[in-house]
């Protein structure tokens, strides 16, 4: 009788009307409002399921949680994509959600968590997606809350699509029967999945590094960064998941978990542990990257300062050499200047000798000078 005065307070506050229970009359049906609608569109898709087959797929949260209220046993799977907190309260209310994951689920940028609140599961996952056009990774956050019969994911990015999760589910209905505990195994086993593409578009990435790198690229310094930052946040949320896979391998036993699902969720695990040692792999393998470049980049550093100094000292021999040279030839340019000054009282100027003279003196200064700068090496 609770349950029921609840979905009804419930419908009336998403504008509707609380089902006839006496009367069979039709009741007109109202207008919807804006924020009907708004809340709507939020709902990517709300299913009902009975022996995991779908049996209805209401057009609204309420109507959901009454066929709960009409058969415990069924159990309900909703999909929302960036609800308003509104909505999420909403929710807590029908389906007494925690409130402490409910904020969580509201405020987003989560890390990758395994939670258990009674019968209820919170789980936050991080998805990945590698963009081949921008040689990237995209991360995506996704929240779970499991309940014994209802499956509640909130999205807060494109990636993962869980559409392609529902309808592998409900093309098996053996498996969506076993309840909420399928749902959480095929959306893990999504995320996993998604993860494969994505260590295989890193491996390339790395792979074209070391080329850049041993070819002298300039810009290989940043693309070696931006990598590495990709790498730990994909670390970053690949990694948790083995914390998340043995706290729920740990409740086996406890909370009854099929001996199928245990089956499937340790082959997930496996997954986990190659992805994750894969990544360890590529950090260790950017940061001998990023020493190698480096040691590269000095190298060329240390050729390109060896070859300035060289031409250094190669200039520095040339100049030397035409200094010596402007010496020499300077010696007798001063004799000749001085003696081809035309004063009549210069000494030697009418001697006999003084043009042999000045000849002399002007060879001899060359060799002499010659001869010292032979000795020293500029020559």
């Amino acid at each position: 009788m609770v349950d029921r005065r609840r979905a009804s307070l419930t419908a009336l506050s998403l504008g509707r009307r609380p089902r006839p229970e006496l009367s069979l009359a039709p009741l007109p049906a109202p207008a919807p409002a804006p924020a009907d609608r708004q809340r709507q569109s939020l709902i990517v898709d709300n299913a009902v399921y009975s022996s995991g087959r779908r049996v209805a797929t209401p057009e609204t949260v309420a109507e959901s949680h009454e066929w709960l209220v009409e058969d415990p046993e069924r159990l309900v799977w909703l999909g929302l994509y960036r609800p308003e907190p509104g909505e999420l309260g909403e929710l807590a209310e029908q389906y007494d959600l925690p409130e402490l994951a409910v904020e969580d689920a509201i405020k987003a940028h989560q890390r990758p968590k395994f939670e258990r609140y009674g019968d209820t599961l919170f789980v936050v996952l991080k998805a990945a997606r590698y963009l081949d056009a921008a040689e990237e990774v995209e991360f995506g956050e996704l929240h779970l809350f499991l309940g014994p019969n209802f499956a509640i994911t909130v999205r807060h990015s494109e990636s993962p699509d869980l559409s392609r999760v529902r309808r592998r589910l409900e093309s098996e209905p053996a498996l969506l029967e076993r309840g909420s505990e399928a749902v959480l195994y095929a959306i893990l086993d999504a995320v996993v999945d998604g993860y494969s593409p994505v260590v295989a578009g890193l491996a390339n990435d790395i792979d074209e590094i070391e080329t850049e790198v041993f070819r002298g690229d300039p810009g290989v310094s940043r693309r070696i960064y931006e990598l590495s930052q990709e790498v730990l946040e994909f670390q970053r949320a690949a990694q948790p998941l083995t914390g998340i896979l043995a706290a729920i391998t740990a409740g086996f036993d406890k909370y009854g978990v099929d001996e199928d699902l245990r089956g499937y969720l340790r082959d997930v695990e496996d997954h986990v542990v190659q992805v994750t040692e894969r990544v360890e792999g590529f950090r260790l393998q950017l940061r001998d990257i990023l020493t190698v470049n480096a040691t590269l980049v000095a190298q060329r550093q240390n050729e390109e300062i060896r070859e300035l100094t060289e031409a250094s000292i190669a200039q520095g021999e040339e100049v030397k050499k035409i200094s010596a040279w402007a010496a020499i030839l300077f010696a007798p340019t001063l004799v000749g200047t001085v003696y081809g000054m035309n004063f009549d009282d210069m000494p030697e100027l009418h001697w006999s000798f003084g043009y042999p003279f000045a000849l002399l003196a002007m060879v001899g200064v060359s060799l002499a000078l010659y001869a010292v700068f032979k000795r020293r090496g500029w020559i």
